[in-house]
């Protein structure tokens, strides 16, 4: 392994701020569909139901934490709100990629919880995950509201989605940070009264 110099470091260091914060500032320009999202979320808790949400590695690690601000809090005291995030039970998540195929994974965690007027919500930085495509469409046509977190151009799930909220950028890393940011900002905008 060869050593990397302080300014070499320094550099490294710079560039992914600057690329995270013009990224940042690119999707901070068009709240529009951030909002669309957050108040069809809202309205469905609102109304008993329950927010369903899933994606792959990183994806995965966010859905969580979404799915946590809801169910615990945000920023504010309030009701616990109906989230689960279908990532976390490695018995299902084993058991339906072993006799079925991973492309299930999420789609047969809908057929069981899913009620029509709760909210199918996709993350996928690539807009291609095969698995969390199909329980988008899963979704639109089970009377979910359907929602997509994509990065690149959103791939086939983003086309598929009733709402679709994009961070236009090819680099992973970079759209994950934006993607939390925007998870924030929709926990936010649901949890106000």
């Amino acid at each position: 392994m060869t050593s990397i110099s302080r300014e070499e470091a320094t550099a490294v260091t710079d560039a992914v701020f600057s690329g995270t914060i013009a990224l940042h500032e690119r999707v901070r320009r068009h709240p529009g569909l951030i909002v669309m999202a957050s108040l069809a979320m809202r309205e469905s808790i609102q109304a008993g139901g329950r927010i369903l949400v899933f994606g792959n590695g990183g994806s995965a690690s966010d859905a969580q934490h979404f799915a946590a601000e809801l169910v615990g809090r945000f920023m504010r005291e309030r009701p616990a709100m109906g989230s689960i995030a279908l990532t976390t039970d490695t018995s299902i998540l084993t058991a339906i990629g072993n006799d079925y195929s991973f492309r299930r994974v999420f789609v047969r965690q809908l057929e069981a919880l899913a009620r029509p007027g709760d909210v199918a919500f996709g993350i996928s930085t690539s807009g291609e995950s095969p698995n969390v495509l199909d329980a988008i469409r899963y979704g639109s046509e089970h009377g979910l509201r359907t929602i997509a977190l994509t990065g690149r151009d959103g791939g086939s799930i983003g086309a598929a989605a009733e709402i679709h909220v994009n961070v236009p950028d090819q680099n992973t890393a970079r759209v994950q940070e934006v993607h939390r940011t925007i998870m924030h900002v929709m926990c936010e905008l649901i949890e106000r009264e």
